[in-house]
């Protein structure tokens, strides 16, 4: 299994999996690469290494729900095995909405996963109202 290490952005999900969350405007440069990535981004950041883009502005949701939800349900099924890193911007209000949705994938009740993620990851962790409630609602939605 080819898993993170518990550096600073490490996650481990209640699963067990460990998925690293960060933002691009301040990346780790002694991190190793992730075989996979989930960029969380108004434009396709374009890596050298295996990755998946969501169109998702900062401070908003994502555009397509449906899209959102696949590709978190990949780069959960992905982290059983592989370095995931799920990144936005800042690496807080996307990214930690996103790692909510990877705990309730987990195993995390829906109405705790932002309170989960925020113990767990970032204490400012999912920045606003909306991205809140999408965590509860985006597994139901985005099916």
């Amino acid at each position: 299994m080819n898993q993170w290490d518990l550096i600073d952005g490490v996650v481990e999900l209640p699963d067990g999996r460990r998925v690293r969350g960060t933002g691009l405007r301040s990346p780790r440069r002694d991190a190793p690469a992730p075989d996979f990535a989930l960029y969380l981004l108004g434009k396709d950041p374009r890596p050298e290494w295996e990755y998946q883009w969501v169109r998702w502005r900062d401070f908003r949701l994502p555009d397509s729900t449906e899209q959102a939800v696949a590709a978190l349900r990949e780069a959960h099924a992905r982290a059983e095995s592989e370095r995931v890193e799920i990144a936005c911007g800042g690496g807080v209000g996307r990214t930690g909405t996103a790692l909510a949705v990877l705990a309730i994938l987990s195993g995390v009740v829906p109405d705790d996963a932002v309170a989960w993620v925020r113990a767990h990851y970032r204490p400012r962790a999912v920045e606003t109202r909306r991205q809140r409630r999408w965590v509860v609602t985006a597994l139901t939605r985005g099916r």
